[in-house]
């Protein structure tokens, strides 16, 4: 099988591998050729090392693939060998991906290998004995494959010394000017370079020369000039491609300078360079050996300016591609390749690729694809887009198509736009002008049912302009470049005046609305207010335009437009959208029953028109902006109505009832509507997203629909949700934030929910069924100033964002998903057990962020700064702890990510772990997470480095853009634990009582009597003072008084005196114990020291019993 050639390898491994046959050339003629390759620094594979065996073993294999020239040396006993037969198979399927074959026949006549007879043929049958016939026929076919490739007959040579350097001058020939992967399989590109490449005189390097390339649009001129570069750019010190040079105006000075300046960038690769004068080029460029394409060139003034030979250094190329010779011939340049037009078999090649994805025709396709070729004028690029139109398409289709391509084409495409626009048929031709005008970016089945009375197939259309690369889907909408739409437009306004379908020109559009003037050619209408002054827009304006269809009138501010009251719309028209309509209401005889789209944005609107009106067609609403609007019409007609936009209606009370029965309504947007305070029933329709924003005088909600995905209601008076949102098992987003009067959450929400934010509420209590969630990932509580507590949370969660909760304390639970990111900033009255579920939390991916000024002493390895040094380890797995200072320095629009980077000692790879966003830190924080480094590293010292930085977060950057650079400043202190196996399942078995205070308290309130031999030990370890083991001895005591006072460090409502008097007392008790006249009363000393450890644990919930003890 064919390897793909997007998998091979961008580099080769070796210049040349040999296939030949050991005993016969390997002493004599291999080493004469190893030997030359060698003076000439070309790599050949050496096979020497490798054991020969009936089959080619993958070292062998791996060296074929990595090699891009093949040399086979066919001997007389060449064949004999089952090895070098299956050797040249591989060679072959890779000569199929574009490497190089050469041949040197040794001894023997071609024409015995061709055939395998004589003494060449007796050996190939020795080879073939106990062989299948498959074999013995792929072995054939290679034979006589490789025969008919034209090289070297040892018996032609007289001095065999010749011949190597004649072939070693070959092969270096064929590395120096293989083209680039990227211009594989394009039909006689090589000819055009051979060509080309004999004009440009590259041997001679006492010259500056200029070599044009002409010919008609399409052709392919720029296709060679890209791959002329990427064939010698290893030739010159600097080469430069500069294109869309035909729309470069150069008339002023200092468009000359920026064309000057843009050749400098390019061509020495330093960005926003700046020139004062047209002498610089040649001070930069007078030593260099440079190669200079300029692409499209349509002026002379364009070569004047970039093509002057006294500016570059001996042996510089510059290459021109232009369709215009005289432009060539006025500037001196007398080197000019014209690039003909392709023979009949390529030119039905270049086809075939497009429209087959094979080199030739299936039989019964031959003649229809001649008559194809004709019709495209034989230019490549009119081949190309036809024959992908036609890719995939039956016979009796091509044979549909071809009268009308007959009828669209002059038999010469001269440019990409003539392809895609002039030889259209004539219904694709309309289909195409009424995208550009009227539907681009719009969805399929909009533009299918906007179209659908103008007598065109549309689907047929849209298959034809996408398959010709006019229009492309993107999810499911019709996209057209923009420099379709401005053509199209300068179509249009060549057409003559009467028979003109859609209108464009403001002036003249001002004329016909004025002057009643239309006629029933028009079909559309699209113009821009701000192209004019004024209109005063008759009242029989539309009466002649029986047939218009769309009306479209974009753009708002100070133009003046005045429409009559009596103004009368026909009942045609099908897309109706007008910004800033200037009318209270729509005209009395305004009739609607085939409009499909109604968007009147910013409109002076108060309301649509009276009563009820037949609306069978009507898909789509769209009012925003229009501030004046106080209601809407009665819409039970509306029966296919799938979109209802209201957004910044301020005026806007209520929505009707009608809207209750709109089943096909998907999308019910309000937003801002200030004054809204009644919303109907939701239940019937289908809509999946409903935003309600900014409606801040709504303070009840209806039942939704149960189909609901996306329900986001925002900013409003509302104080509790409806029941029935338990039944919506569909619902994936509930966002409710800034809902002040929303004071518990106690819905009980389905469980299909993954996303809920309650930020900027008013609750103050959040139901316990939220842990029944299980697909619940986000959670975003920020700025709850009034919760209290968090209940047991789902886990399935990966995002807690509680910032800013200032009342928060308790939290319920452990949090048990690994990679879950939980954000407590500004959280500072989190109580201790809540502080502690958060350190003991497992981070694998995720993090933890919570205030604290100090790295608690279960991360035993700890350094003030940015950095630490761990030692050598048997395990590679750590937590880690940094404590973070306020960011003062940041911006607006500006947030922190904490970088850590590992560096191993004595290795220059650095490894980078986390990077976590940190942003608007008031105070010192602490942050939590997990690092996992490759054994390998662990095996040394590493160190491990801190820093932020700072990135834009506006929302036009493309994805956290532009890094404005690292600092290690705001990193007070770092610590470090190491995860070993013991310490992973200690925590994985600790119970979650452990982590509530009152059982904490309890662990040490143990009987006495029950402890005594547990005593006696610890008094034993305590006496024998620390131990460098990390025992439970002083060390322990330390670790644990420190992790306490740690801990009540960070509750900043308890009294820092009292927290230095028991730090100080603790130090104090330590140094006692120790003392000598302390070894007999050991185990009344380690009671009370248990009991002081107690008391300090206990701080803030046992102050009475704390005082006793103290």
């Amino acid at each position: 099988m064919t390897s793909s050639s997007s998998s091979l390898p961008l580099t080769w491994k070796y210049n040349v591998f040999t296939s030949f046959h050991g005993p016969d050339v390997r002493k004599t003629f291999i080493g004469h050729l190893r030997k030359q390759f060698s003076y000439n620094g070309i790599t050949m594979f050496d096979d020497t090392e490798i054991e020969r065996s009936h089959i080619i073993g993958p070292t062998l294999t791996q060296a074929i693939r990595e090699s891009m020239i093949f040399i086979v040396v066919l001997s007389k006993k060449y064949a004999s060998s089952s090895w070098c037969l299956d050797e040249l198979l591989e060679i072959l399927k890779c000569n199929e991906n574009g490497q190089r074959v050469m041949t040197v026949f040794h001894g023997v006549n071609p024409s015995h290998v061709r055939k395998q007879i004589k003494y060449f043929g007796i050996a190939f049958n020795k080879a073939c004995a106990h062989r299948t016939e498959e074999q013995k026929r792929k072995w054939s076919q290679a034979l006589t494959y490789v025969a008919e490739i034209a090289g070297e007959d040892f018996k032609s040579w007289e001095n065999e010394a010749e011949m190597i350097e004649k072939i070693a001058r070959d092969v270096s020939d064929k590395l120096n000017v293989t083209p680039s992967r990227d211009f594989d399989g394009m039909v006689g590109l090589e000819a055009h370079l051979k060509k080309v490449e004999s004009l440009l005189d590259l041997g001679n390097d006492g010259m500056v020369k200029i070599v044009g390339i002409s010919g008609p649009a399409g052709i392919g001129k720029s296709t060679i000039a890209r791959a002329l570069r990427s064939q010698l750019s290893n030739r010159f010190q600097l080469t430069c491609f500069v294109d869309d040079l035909r729309e470069t105006n150069l008339v002023k000075y200092g468009s000359k300078l920026q064309l000057h300046e843009q050749l400098l960038s390019k061509i020495l690769n330093q960005d926003g360079m700046k020139v004062d004068n047209l002498g610089v080029m040649k001070r930069r460029l007078y030593d260099k050996k440079v190669l200079i394409i300029l692409d499209d060139v349509d002026h002379l003034e364009q070569l004047e300016v970039l093509a002057n030979v006294m500016w570059f250094g001996h042996g510089s190329r510059v290459i021109v591609t232009t369709e215009n010779k005289e432009v060539l011939r006025r500037h001196g340049i007398d080197d000019v390749y014209d690039v003909g037009f392709p023979s009949e078999a390529e030119t039905l090649k270049i086809l075939c690729l497009s429209a087959f994805r094979q080199t030739s025709p299936p039989v019964e396709f031959v003649e229809l694809a001649a008559k194809v070729v004709r019709i495209c004028g034989y230019l490549p690029l009119g081949l190309n887009v036809l024959g992908s139109s036609l890719w995939g398409k039956s016979k009796a289709d091509w044979i549909a198509e071809l009268p009308r391509l007959k009828k669209c084409f002059d038999g010469r495409i001269e440019s990409v736009l003539k392809v895609g626009y002039e030889n259209l048929h004539v219904d694709d031709q309309s289909l195409f002008l009424f995208i550009a005008i009227f539907f681009n970016y719009k969805h399929v089945d909009s533009v299918t049912s906007m179209v659908a009375e103008t007598n065109l197939d549309v689907r047929l259309g849209l298959k034809n302009l996408a398959n010709r690369c006019l229009i492309h889907y993107e999810n499911n909408k019709v996209v057209m470049h923009n420099l379709l739409q401005v053509m199209a437009r300068q179509v249009i306004s060549k057409q003559e005046r009467k028979k003109r379908q859609i209108l464009v020109d403001a002036q003249e559009i001002c004329n016909v609305l004025e002057n009643a003037k239309g006629n029933g050619s028009i079909l559309g209408i699209s113009f821009d207010v701000a192209e004019i002054k004024e209109l005063k827009i008759s009242s029989r304006a539309f009466e002649k335009m029986r047939n218009l269809f769309f009306l479209v009138v974009n753009g708002h501010g100070k133009r003046q437009v005045h429409i009559s009251e009596e103004m009368e719309f026909l009942p045609s028209l099908k897309l109706l959208h007008w910004e800033a309509y200037p009318g209270k209401s729509l005209p009395l005889r305004f009739c609607p029953e085939n409009l499909v789209k109604l968007n009147m944005r910013n409109s002076q609107l108060e309301k649509l028109w009276e009563g009820t009106q037949l609306l069978p067609n009507l898909k789509k609403i769209d009012l925003t902006g229009s501030s004046r609007l106080k209601e809407l019409p009665d819409l039970s007609n509306a029966t296919n109505l799938k979109r209802l936009d209201v957004y910044e209606c301020i005026a806007l009370v209520e929505l009707p009832s009608s809207i209750s029965n709109l089943i096909k309504l998907v999308n019910l947007l309000m937003e801002n509507c200030e004054s809204l305070q009644v919303i109907p029933r939701l239940i019937n329709l289908a809509s999946t997203y409903i935003s309600i924003e900014g409606c801040s005088r709504l303070s009840s909600f209806p039942d939704l629909p149960t189909k609901i995905r996306n329900l986001r209601v925002k900013g409003t008076a509302v104080e509790e949700l409806p029941a029935s949102l338990t039944y919506c098992s569909r619902l994936e987003i509930v966002d409710l934030r800034d809902n002040r009067n929303l004071k518990a959450f106690l819905t009980e929400l389905p469980t299909s929910v993954t996303s809920l934010d309650l930020s900027k509420s008013g609750i103050e209590r959040i139901t316990d069924s939220i842990k029944g969630l299980h697909k619940l990932q986000t959670l975003d509580i920020s700025e709850c100033k009034r919760l209290v507590s968090l209940p047991e949370l789902p886990c399935s969660l990966k995002y807690l964002y509680a910032q800013n909760c200032e009342s928060l304390v308790r939290v319920s639970g452990l949090f048990i998903t690994p990679n879950a990111e939980l954000d407590f900033r500004h959280c500072f009255k989190l109580d201790r057990q809540a502080r502690k579920a958060i350190i003991q939390q497992s981070f694998v991916g995720g993090w933890g962020l919570f205030p604290g000024s100090k790295v608690p002493a279960k991360f035993n390895h700890r350094a003030r700064g940015n950095s630490l040094t761990i030692p050598c380890s048997a395990f590679n797995r750590f937590k880690v702890c940094v404590v973070i200072s306020p960011d003062h320095q940041a911006r607006d629009h500006m947030m922190r990510h904490l970088v850590c980077r590992c560096k191993v000692i004595g290795d220059s790879v650095n490894s980078t772990g986390m990077k976590i966003p940190i942003k608007e830190l008031q105070t010192e924080h602490l942050c939590i997470f997990h690092i996992v480094l490759r054994p390998s590293e662990v095996r040394r010292k590493i160190v491990l480095e801190f820093s932020t930085t700072y990135f834009l977060t506006e929302m036009w950057l493309p994805k956290m853009a532009d890094v404005l650079g690292d600092t290690n400043f705001g990193i007070i202190e770092c610590g470090v634990q190491i995860l070993t196996d013991e310490t992973i399942r200690n925590r994985n078995g600790e119970s979650g009582d452990e982590d509530n205070s009152s059982d904490f308290r309890d662990a040490h309130e143990s009987d006495d009597e029950a402890s005594d031999k547990e005593e006696d030990d610890d008094n034993d370890t305590i006496a024998n003072g620390r131990s460098e083991s990390d025992s439970e001895s002083g060390q322990v005591l330390d670790k644990e008084d420190n992790e306490v006072e740690d801990i009540a460090d960070e509750d900043e409502y308890q009294s820092v005196s009292r927290k230095r008097e028991m730090t100080s007392t603790t130090t104090h008790l330590r140094k006692e114990i120790q003392r000598p006249r302390f070894k007999k009363k050991k185990r009344k000393m380690n009671h009370m020291v248990k009991k002081f450890r107690h008391c300090i644990g206990t701080l803030g919930q046992k102050k009475a019993k704390r005082a006793k003890y103290l």
